[in-house]
């Protein structure tokens, strides 16, 4: 953490005609306390928490107090902590330009200028040290074509491929490659080498071929999948050991039946009741109960389908 001397106050605090400092926002701040500064000239010094407002503080004033002579050791040691460093030089370079009049005032003019000088110096080296190094050129074994401004390799066409993770992004690219060469004025061919555009109308075929087999598999675990948890939830159904009319008469009576409170015992419609019967139930032969017939010995104007006194459950 950076460090502030509480009893110390910053000097632009102590003087009421500067200005004030203005934040810019940092995607990284780093800073320590005196305790753990190993070089308390290079490092930013914070005792308390660490916050946007005073570490862009604390970052001004190490600038006007530091001699010009060392600022480009300083920007190097804090490049040096940070994980993405082009971010915090530009957002360095921006503290800078909206505090110019700090520079001004304090005659620090010439450190203000001495400072974008090294800045735009050591953006320039960030940038040439990310520069992809070139690519290694293709042996001409492996160039299906060429003309004046290119040439088609099949061998390069896959290798990008491999590196593409969208499905439709690899279609694309192959697709847009066919289109160039056919439109190409091929100068010379390999002729140990296929047609460029057959070898990428072959992949093209063999990725959708891949894909549509990708999908049926997955579409067939899912519905097995779904089977299988839906066999698994639900409960087998009971199987009644005699009269199918004995079970649905403890139903009706439970139906029609009248408790003190003057509800029915199931107060559910015929329809719900031959629903849930069907389904958790079947008869002596494991065959599934018919709904029709359900519901016609439930129905409480058929008492022709109701069983004999003596087989009668009584609720």
């Amino acid at each position: 953490m950076q460090r502030q001397n509480k009893h110390k106050p910053n000097q632009h605090y102590l003087n009421p005609n500067k200005p004030p400092i203005k934040s810019v926002p940092f995607a990284e701040l780093i800073a320590v306390t005196l305790a753990q500064s190993t070089n308390t000239n290079l490092d930013l010094i914070i005792e308390e928490q660490i916050t946007l407002d005073n570490y862009c503080d604390t970052l001004i004033d190490k600038l006007l107090k530091l001699p010009q002579s060392r600022f480009s050791n300083f920007i190097n040691h804090q490049l040096e902590q940070m994980k993405s460093p082009l971010n915090w030089l530009d957002s360095f370079d921006l503290l800078i330009a909206e505090n110019e009049k700090l520079f001004t005032q304090s005659g620090a003019l010439f450190k203000y200028n001495k400072l974008f000088n090294l800045i735009e110096k050591k953006r320039d080296s960030l940038q040439v040290a990310v520069v992809k190094p070139c690519k290694i050129s293709t042996p001409k074994r492996f160039v299906n074509a060429d003309t004046e401004d290119r040439y088609f390799s099949f061998h390069e066409a896959k290798l990008h491929i491999e590196t593409l993770s969208s499905f439709n992004n690899k279609i694309i690219y192959l697709t847009e490659e066919i289109f160039e060469y056919k439109q190409a004025d091929i100068i010379s061919k390999n002729n140990k080498l296929l047609d460029y555009d057959f070898q990428c109308n072959q992949l093209i075929e063999k990725l959708q071929t891949i894909r549509k087999m990708k999908t049926d598999f997955e579409k067939e675990v899912t519905q097995n999948s779904a089977r299988y948890y839906s066999n698994e939830s639900k409960p087998q159904p009971l199987q009644i050991n005699g009269a199918i009319n004995i079970l649905t008469n403890v139903f009706k009576q439970m139906m029609t039946s009248v408790k003190p409170n003057g509800k029915p015992y199931l107060g559910y419609k015929i329809k719900e009741i031959t629903e849930f019967i069907c389904e958790n139930f079947i008869d002596e032969n494991g065959q599934p109960l018919s709904q029709s017939t359900i519901q016609t010995y439930l129905s409480p104007n058929r008492t022709d389908k109701d069983p004999n006194l003596d087989n009668i459950i009584k609720i």
